[in-house]
């Protein structure tokens, strides 16, 4: 896309998730109440994370209990390489450069299938976020609504970098990989496509040739 584009697109995304995130509190906002009234729990204390992690993710992932021990470092990495993983698996199924690929109508099954097994590896750790928009929307909108500093910076710290510079950085190395490494790969045995791979005809011919 156009640099120009970007924010429009960020801005589009972050403002969808904190709706999606107004709208499941609309839904649920009386189960909550609920719940935390059984369990005497005072929303913005610590043991609101109970709740809070239906809007933010957060590492430990609380509902492992004991049984997980992450480090800060640790779920950066997790974040990150699954989201790498997820990005270049969207690459490699949607660029019409690779013509070995499955076809077009069957893409949304593996990209989902992909997400499955992501999140069955990572979720574990750190809830799976592998999507700044998808964390940062509901966790401000979860800071408004009342969990305070439990959404933001949460009970660890470390948000920005675990749950949104992870990412970021993991779908660049995704982009960077696909671009600098695998699409001339590509290119070299002939599988290139002169509108999705942004190759001119001359150096389709000369590698043809």
């Amino acid at each position: 896309m156009r640099i120009k584009q970007l924010p429009v697109y960020l801005f589009a995304q972050f403002l969808g998730a904190f709706l999606a995130a107004a709208i499941l509190y609309l839904l649920f906002s009386d189960s909550i109440n609920a719940f935390e009234k059984v369990h005497s729990i005072l929303r913005g204390s610590p043991e609101s994370i109970s709740t809070a992690m239906m809007f933010g993710e957060y590492f430990p992932n609380p509902s492992s209990g004991l049984t997980c021990v992450v480090s800060r470092f640790g779920a950066s990495v997790g974040e990150g390489i699954g989201t790498f993983m997820l990005v270049l698996i969207i690459f490699l199924l949607t660029e019409q450069c690779n013509v070995g690929r499955p076809e077009s109508a069957f893409a949304p099954v593996l990209v989902g299938l992909t997400v499955f097994i992501i999140i069955g590896v990572v979720a574990p750790l750190t809830q799976a976020g592998i999507n700044p928009a998808r964390d940062f929307g509901p966790r401000l909108f979860a800071y408004f609504a009342g969990w305070n500093t439990i959404a933001i910076p949460g009970p660890k710290g470390g948000f920005f970098i675990v749950y949104i510079l992870s990412p970021i950085m993991g779908g660049m190395c995704a982009a960077l990989s696909f671009i600098k490494i695998i699409e001339p790969l590509m290119v070299k045995r002939n599988l290139c496509c002169v509108n999705s791979c942004q190759i001119n005809v001359d150096d389709c011919e000369k590698t043809k040739s």
